[in-house]
C-alpha cells in the first residue's frame, strides 16, 4: 500500500469500500484477503466512510509530513550532527573514541534531552547523510595546516629539484612485521562460517625500512632489533648504489632521521643522497 502513489492508494480505498458496500465480501478479512491489504486498515477506511463519506477516506490513513520520524528541531539536529563532524565522543564526556549508536543516543539525550532506541539513532544517522565506515588514523599532533604548506610549497620545489638533477625522489618509511599477524582485510565466506587464516604458532618480530618511487621502484631492507642511525645510514647508503644516480629522499620526522650521525652521514654524501623531512 505505501509503495503506491497517493492516487492509486484513493483509488484502492474507493474498490474496497465499494465492495463492502455491495456486499460482495461480508467481513474486513475477506476485503483483505482480496485487495491485499490488512484488516485493520480495511475497517479504520470503512468507519472513515460511514462517519464522512468518500471525503473522509483521503484522512483516514496518516499522510505523510515534512520530517517524518524527526524528534529534533533544526537547532537540535545541527547541534548533534556539528558535533559528531568535529569532536570524539571522549571529547564532550562521553565514553569511547568513535561515534557508535549508543554514543550517538547519548549525545541525543544529553544534548537534547531525547531518548531514541539504537535502531531508530541508526536510520536518523542515515537520513542525514551518516554511514559507518572504517577509522583513519592520525596522530593528534598532526598539524593539518603544515601539512597543507609542506605538500603545496615544499612538496613541489622538491620534485622540481629532483627533476632539474635527473635524481630519483622515493618516500621511506619503517614498520614492524609480526609473523602472527592475520593479513588485513576481509574475505569471503559462507554466512556463519568465519574465515580462517593459520599462522605460526612460533612468534618472531622483524622490522622493516623501505622506500618506494612514485613509478613503483622499491627498496627495502629487514632487520631485528631496534630502528637506529647506523640502520638508516646503511639503508641510505645501499639505495644510493643500487638507485646508480642522487636520490631524493622523503620521510616523516622521526627522530633517528633527525639524529647527529644521520645529519653526519648526509654532509658526507650529500653528492648521493639529499634527506627532506616532511611537516606536521
Amino acid at each position: 500500500m505505501r509503495r503506491l502513489v497517493p492516487a492509486a492508494q484513493e483509488d484502492l480505498r474507493l474498490r474496497v469500500i465499494a465492495a463492502l458496500e455491495s456486499g460482495r465480501v461480508g467481513t474486513y478479512g475477506q476485503a483483505a484477503e482480496m485487495f491485499g491489504v490488512s484488516s485493520r486498515s480495511v475497517g479504520t477506511w470503512w468507519r472513515a466512510f460511514q462517519a464522512g463519506g468518500r471525503q473522509a477516506l483521503l484522512v483516514a490513513v496518516r499522510q505523510p509530513r515534512a520530517g517524518v520520524g524527526e524528534l529534533l528541531n533544526d537547532s537540535a539536529r545541527g547541534a548533534v550532527l556539528r558535533a559528531m563532524r568535529d569532536c570524539t565522543p571522549a571529547d564532550i564526556g562521553l565514553s569511547g573514541v568513535l561515534w557508535a549508536r549508543a554514543s550517538v543516543r547519548a549525545l541525543i539525550k544529553l544534548v537534547c534531552g531525547v531518548s531514541m532506541t539504537e535502531q531508530g539513532v541508526g536510520k536518523w544517522l542515515r537520513r542525514h547523510g551518516f554511514t559507518p565506515q572504517r577509522s583513519a588514523r592520525r596522530s593528534y599532533r598532526q598539524q593539518p595546516e603544515a601539512v597543507r604548506a609542506w605538500l603545496e610549497e615544499e612538496y613541489p620545489a622538491i620534485a622540481a629539484r629532483a627533476k632539474g638533477e635527473k635524481a630519483g625522489l622515493v618516500w621511506a618509511d619503517q614498520c614492524g612485521l609480526r609473523s602472527d599477524t592475520a593479513p588485513p582485510g576481509r574475505s569471503w565466506a559462507p554466512t556463519g562460517h568465519i574465515p580462517l587464516v593459520r599462522v605460526n604458532g612460533r612468534r618472531f618480530k622483524v622490522n622493516i625500512m623501505s622506500a618506494v618511487a612514485s613509478r613503483g621502484a622499491l627498496w627495502f631492507t629487514v632487520f631485528p632489533g631496534k630502528f637506529t642511525a647506523k640502520v638508516m645510514c646503511a639503508f641510505l647508503d645501499r639505495l644510493a648504489r643500487q638507485a646508480d644516480r642522487k636520490v631524493h629522499v622523503i620521510a616523516d620526522r622521526h627522530p633517528v632521521h633527525r639524529s647527529k650521525a644521520v645529519r653526519a652521514w648526509l654532509d658526507e654524501n650529500a653528492e648521493r643522497i639529499e634527506l627532506h623531512l616532511m611537516s606536521g
